[in-house]
């Protein structure tokens, strides 16, 4: 009678959907029901005997090792999580009921998977990571490696990449790359997938060739022949936007992770439209705030931009008591072009002046145009007086070697009036004054030169 009684407990325990679990002292399992095949990949009698430690995740261990401790001490403990490591490579996360039998010297546990709702609060908290870094970070780049952070999270994605789209030639880049695998980041595949992907607007998983499970209907033999046997697999999702499709997601498998699954599939495609938005989003912030800055045919700093250097370059050149100097430049008949030749060879010729006067100059000064014909020259830590003279020198020299506007030879005559901090000015108004009156004397003395 015990033993059909038995017997009919047991067949009861396996219709629970979660998981009976039964350790010993030694922490080896001596009883697991049905269900811890389905959540942790075993059967049962593959567990048996086996150390129930080894299976969790190796993060979660010594955690998981002074719970168990507590638990034998005779604190029951309900609802500890931790991760486990399934058969197949997968990590699932686990809720534990468990409490310690003294008489029987055995700790019996209820395993509730809860890895369905693990990924949709990490879903959550993705979504809201993505558009927070949208808002705060300081760039692109920033914003990509967010980006990876936050997909790292949710799936293997030690090798990740960033794909977008150049609207106005068409062509694809990639804007970030990390490959674990290949540090030259020279990888074809990435290239043609991504294309592959903008193009026809489909998510893709790439199982491994050898691999059939998986591997997608849908993948051209092309890309199935460029794959190789290297046993990884892809994922692939396009940025699409209301305004259309601005990229691709990219992430490669890695060895020491398991391969990727239709789930992790559904997972991406899932975030990468959040992720299309707060791209769309940077890029749009990064445009208003160029508009804003920058001048839109030279795509030089403006004077918005030129006074917040300066103000920088004499808040230390103060507490440095340091030098800089500023220079005022204004181009010599400079109307006889737009008259002759039309505003579209005036605009060719203040673009060659722009590219030009960086050549003459540090990476760490500024050159911008203030308007019209009218740049001026932030000279950032010079030693003396000396050194802005013989910039403008430079200057004069690079701008006479004459330009071809419409088949005619141009010569480009500035006149450079220079300001030097402290000798000629202590402030910013002082310094654009004394520049600007300086200039308009080179420009009276017959122009095409520079004076202090």
């Amino acid at each position: 009678m015990e033993t059909n009684t038995y017997a009919a407990l047991t067949g009861f325990v396996d219709l629970l959907l979660d998981a009976i679990c039964v350790v010993d002292a030694q922490g080896q399992f001596v009883f697991v029901s049905a269900a811890s095949e389905r959540i942790f990949g075993y059967h049962p009698h593959e567990l048996i005997g086996r150390k129930m430690i080894e299976l969790v995740h190796p993060e979660d261990r010594e955690l998981t090792l002074a719970a168990a401790s507590e638990i034998m001490s005779g604190q029951p403990n309900v609802g500890f999580e931790n991760r486990y490591v399934r058969k197949d490579g997968r990590v699932v996360h686990i809720m534990w009921s468990a409490r310690w039998s003294e008489a029987d010297q055995l700790r019996i546990a209820v395993a509730r998977d809860i890895t369905e709702r693990k990924r949709s609060e990490s879903m959550r908290t993705a979504l809201f990571r993505i558009s927070e870094a949208a808002h705060v970070a300081s760039d692109l780049p920033a914003l990509f490696k967010e980006i990876h952070c936050v997909i790292g999270d949710l799936l293997p994605a030690r090798n990740f990449f960033v794909a977008l789209l150049d609207k106005y030639s068409g062509l694809l880049n990639f804007p970030y790359r990390v490959d674990e695998l290949d540090p030259t980041l020279a990888h074809p595949m990435a290239d043609a997938l991504a294309t592959e992907i903008v193009g026809t607007g489909r998510t893709m998983l790439m199982a491994p060739v050898c691999d059939s499970h998986g591997s997608g209907h849908a993948v051209p033999d092309y890309l199935r022949q460029m794959q190789g046997n290297d046993g990884l697999s892809w994922l692939a999702a396009p940025l699409e936007t209301q305004h259309g499709i601005i990229g691709a997601l990219l992430v490669k498998s890695h060895p020491d992770c398991p391969q990727y699954s239709e789930r992790d599939k559904e997972l991406l495609q899932f975030v990468s439209t959040q992720v299309a938005a707060a791209i769309e989003r940077k890029q749009l912030y990064d445009r208003l705030k160029s508009m804003a800055q920058y001048d839109q045919l030279t795509q030089l700093p403006n004077r918005m931009l030129l006074q917040e250097r300066l103000l920088q370059s004499l808040e230390r050149a103060k507490s440095s008591k340091g030098r800089l100097a500023l220079l005022y430049l204004d181009l010599d008949k400079f109307k006889q072009v737009n008259d002759t030749l039309g505003h579209a060879a005036g605009d060719l010729l203040l673009q060659e002046v722009a590219h030009r006067l960086k050549q003459c100059v540090r990476e760490t000064d500024t050159v911008a145009r203030i308007g019209g014909d009218e740049f001026v020259i932030l000279l950032d830590r010079v030693n003396s007086t000396e050194d802005s003279g013989k910039v403008a020198e430079k200057i004069c020299k690079t701008l006479n070697v004459p330009m071809v506007l419409k088949g005619h030879d141009w010569q480009i005559l500035p006149s450079i009036g220079i300001a030097n901090y402290p000798e000629n000015a202590t402030d910013l108004a002082q310094l654009f004054r004394h520049a600007d009156e300086a200039m308009y004397s080179a420009k009276k003395s017959g122009g095409n030169r520079f004076e202090g």
